[in-house]
């Protein structure tokens, strides 16, 4: 009998496309502020990635501390235009605005993925992949952000590709799993080499 798997953060779409694998997680959120902590690494000039990485192990090993035992998955997601770190649109206007911004151009998203238990750190991976959207209609973005509501705003560009979203796709390069928020090929394959699901 494979062991409980925990996710440490109310993340729909790792939690998603780990149903979507047969991995049966529940959500226990690590209670941290991603704000608070990414700020303090946006002065030293943190990439992406390392920004991807320090959220997902601090809510890991934060959570995981605290259930003795448990094994838990942190996996966070950052997204970015050039230098620019992308957050959620905080309303449909600032979504809007979004698409308008990536409308025609390529972004990047950042996936970490962390395995703790008792605080500790198991595993730890991160990946990239580059997401370029066709050029958008300004009528064609007012149709699909009321098409997907505020419902869609849990995504930095505003583009779930396991959804309606890879209708603004012109091009992915990269692995399709990381583009959609989980490097899942490596990921299954550290649950295996633990024990954690099936082989």
């Amino acid at each position: 009998m494979n062991e409980p798997i925990f996710l440490a953060s109310e993340n729909p779409l790792a939690r998603r496309l780990l149903g979507n694998a047969g991995i049966v997680v529940d959500v226990m959120a690590a209670d941290l502020d991603d704000r608070a902590l990414e700020e303090p690494l946006e002065e030293t000039g943190a990439s992406p990635e390392d920004v991807a990485l320090v959220l997902a192990e601090a809510k890991a090993t934060e959570v995981s501390g605290r259930q003795p035992g448990q094994l838990f998955i942190g996996c966070e997601q950052v997204w970015s235009l050039g230098d620019e770190i992308l957050h959620l649109p905080a309303d449909m206007e600032e979504a809007r605005r979004r698409l308008l911004l990536l409308s025609g151009r390529t972004h990047t998203i950042n996936v970490a993925v962390v395995l703790a238990r008792d605080g500790m750190v198991l595993w730890r991976r991160s990946d990239v992949a580059s997401i370029t959207l066709l050029k958008l209609d300004p009528g064609f973005i007012g149709r699909y952000m009321a098409g997907i509501g505020p419902d869609g705003l849990q995504t930095a560009n505003l583009c779930r590709i396991d959804g309606e979203g890879i209708q603004l796709v012109e091009k992915i390069e990269g692995d399709s799993f990381t583009a959609a928020g989980v490097p899942m090929l490596p990921l299954l394959a550290e649950l295996r080499r633990l024990g954690a699901v099936d082989s």
